[in-house]
């Protein structure tokens, strides 16, 4: 799970999720791992019943209070996730998918490099937008959860691009 406000949002509905026992009395079936280099989402499931926290090291950086650096990006393609939720400044119809800080970008598109499956989850104020650093092609998504509908050129690239488009 990379970090960001958005993918914030989905840590804080885990916890919720993972501290309810299922109503017929037995315990959850799995074990959910999660790995983050974000401090904050870290913070949030650490002490959660039925997640295994792992943490991605390297140099925090301040503003955004996530891992980066080489170490982090040598730990991210070194696992092979299910799933990896990455959180985007920018997801535009031919620039793709980005981020202004370049050291956050390699991590991210390690992470894209590395997962089964690449879930990105953006807020509207992201749609149609292009930040400095690319780091990954639309056609690199698997899905994309926002919580509006696309305009028609990146609704019709995301097509084109096989993405499934989720509006929650």
């Amino acid at each position: 799970m990379d970090g960001g406000t958005t993918t914030e949002v989905l840590a804080d509905m885990l916890a919720r999720r993972a501290a309810v026992e299922p109503s017929d009395g037995t315990a959850p079936q799995h074990e959910l791992v999660v790995i983050t280099h974000a401090v904050p989402i870290a913070s949030k499931l650490s002490n959660v019943p039925g997640v295994a926290l792992q943490i991605l090291g390297g140099r925090v950086r301040g503003l955004t209070q996530v891992a980066v650096g080489q170490a982090t990006v040598n730990a991210a393609a070194r696992i092979r996730p299910d799933i990896a939720f990455i959180g985007t400044n920018g997801i535009h119809a031919t620039f793709g998918v980005s981020t202004p800080d370049p050291e956050e970008a390699a991590v991210k598109a390690a992470f894209v490099q590395s997962a089964r499956r690449i879930v990105v989850l953006a807020d509207s104020s992201k749609l149609d937008t292009e930040t400095l650093v690319q780091f990954a092609s639309l056609k690199d998504l698997d899905t994309l959860i926002t919580d509006s509908e696309p305009g028609p050129e990146l609704a019709a690239a995301l097509e084109d691009a096989g993405v499934d488009v989720v509006v929650a």
